[in-house]
């Protein structure tokens, strides 16, 4: 296939990319027909898997806004994937102008267009990078020149720790986050969680095992404990769009069957 301006030299285009499917469920325009083939075997399996991908970044925002309304000037998003409309600067940038945004990924397609859309916006970067490594992270150049360690920040590990295998320790990741960060920072996670034994979800996670990026999902339980002993906001971790709703009065009962958790803990 032709490759695009903004896909770089090397980009394997045989494979799905989770970076790539995700902006699809979106309804974005930077994916291939590999990722929309795969999108669609996964909506095979889970026919409201966009609902729930809007839902998630509708918990994304939320969590972004009462943290700036808190004062917090400076964010870093692991696991960023490709900026969309309503990212993390936008929502950020829009309560307090100052604020300045990190974002991070290992896909190189995310990384390229990133850049590319955000070059004209000089509080943000967009960098190329492995989570799993935070110090190797927050020491990148583009990271440091933005991010001050010594004041609170906002790091959002968004439907990405789902990604790491419990053999990669993902709760000691997150304390390894929380360590680099100063007193009065704050991490936000939302993650994959079946709601019952055998859901959908768990056939849908057997699809990403097709991708470099394998599923892992963990209950409500599991979920919260990978915050540790980081001091909750209310109301915990609970279903995602339970989480601060704008308007609870509108949600149906399917929003306690959401088959995700999302919370934001204080550091120190």
């Amino acid at each position: 296939m032709e490759r695009p301006r903004w896909a770089p030299d090397g980009l394997d285009l045989d494979r799905p990319s989770v970076a790539r499917v995700y902006d699809y469920y979106l309804g974005g325009s930077h994916n291939f027909a590999v990722d929309r083939e795969f999108a669609e075997q996964v909506i095979g399996q889970m026919p409201n898997v966009p609902e729930l991908t809007r839902q998630n970044r509708g918990f994304l925002r939320r969590a972004v806004r009462d943290l700036a309304r808190a004062g917090v000037e400076q964010f870093v998003d692991l696991g960023s994937g490709i900026p969309t409309v309503g990212n993390v600067h936008d929502v950020a940038q829009e309560i307090n102008p100052a604020a300045r945004v990190a974002y991070v990924d290992w896909d190189p397609v995310a990384v390229a267009h990133g850049q590319a859309i955000l070059e004209d916006n000089p509080r943000t970067a967009v960098i190329g990078a492995d989570l799993r490594d935070p110090a190797a992270v927050f020491a990148q150049p583009a990271v440091s020149a933005l991010i001050d360690p010594a004041k609170p920040t906002a790091v959002l590990l968004i439907a990405v720790l789902h990604f790491v295998p419990d053999e990669e320790k993902p709760a000691d990741l997150v304390a390894a986050i929380a360590g680099l960060l100063a007193p009065g920072s704050y991490i936000a996670i939302s993650h994959a969680s079946p709601e019952k034994e055998e859901s959908v979800l768990d056939r849908a996670a057997t699809l990403y095992r097709q991708t470099a990026s394998p599923v892992t999902t963990r209950s409500p339980a599991e979920i919260a404990a990978l915050f540790g002993d980081l001091e909750m906001l209310d109301p915990g971790v609970v279903r995602t769009p339970l989480w601060r709703p704008d308007f609870p009065d509108e949600l149906g009962p399917e929003a306690a069957a959401y088959p995700g958790c999302a919370g934001v803990a204080r550091v120190g």
